[in-house]
């Protein structure tokens, strides 16, 4: 497994092998051995998998503050996305900073987002899935959003904003500035 960080401390996208002949493909697409060498030794508690059907559908940005702060491992098995985390850790260097990957079922990259990180993507397909694990279960009492197009953030979405497609709940976070302290950085 290869690996690539990135000037925000704690993001990191992963390569798995893929052995492929003429019947198809293998991949290990998770090993904690691994990872642990690569310095994610969380503990995942459940795998999500969703599909979006149009081309430009927007998810996110999305996070779980403490006690449920989630990581999330996001990789892609059908189509692509532009996958972005914004660092929310007040405290931080790189606070309100952003890294976006694009993550395909081609490139078979996966992107490790820890706790602290707000988490969205574009799809750039139609009919992407994306499988996530993440490191907490899902508590709607602490599921909190980002607004995707906070000028502030400066994301370089791959489509016209009049174009997206939002849940109305995605279409109504707040932006930066008026979120209040949700992580603390802890170097």
């Amino acid at each position: 497994m290869k690996s690539q960080t990135f000037n925000i401390e704690g993001l990191v996208l992963l390569t798995p092998d893929i052995h492929r002949d003429g019947r198809g493909f293998f991949s290990e697409t998770y090993n904690g051995r691994v990872l642990e060498t690569l310095g994610i030794s969380d503990l995942f508690v459940q795998d999500n998998h969703s599909l979006s059907a149009g081309k430009g559908t927007i998810r996110g940005l999305h996070f779980q503050t403490p006690p449920n702060a989630q990581g999330k491992l996001v990789r892609v098995t059908r189509g692509s996305i532009l996958d972005v985390a914004v660092d929310l850790r007040q405290g931080s260097s790189s606070f309100g900073e952003h890294v976006a990957v694009t993550l395909s079922a081609e490139n078979w990259q996966q992107f490790w987002i820890p706790e602290g990180f707000a988490h969205g993507f574009c799809t750039l397909e139609p009919d992407t899935e994306i499988i996530y694990k993440v490191t907490d279960y899902y508590a709607p009492e602490y599921d909190k959003g980002l607004a995707w197009n906070d000028p502030a953030l400066g994301i370089a979405w791959p489509l016209d904003p009049e174009n997206a497609i939002l849940s109305e709940k995605d279409a109504g976070n707040p932006p930066l500035s008026e979120l209040p302290p949700c992580f603390r950085y802890e170097a």
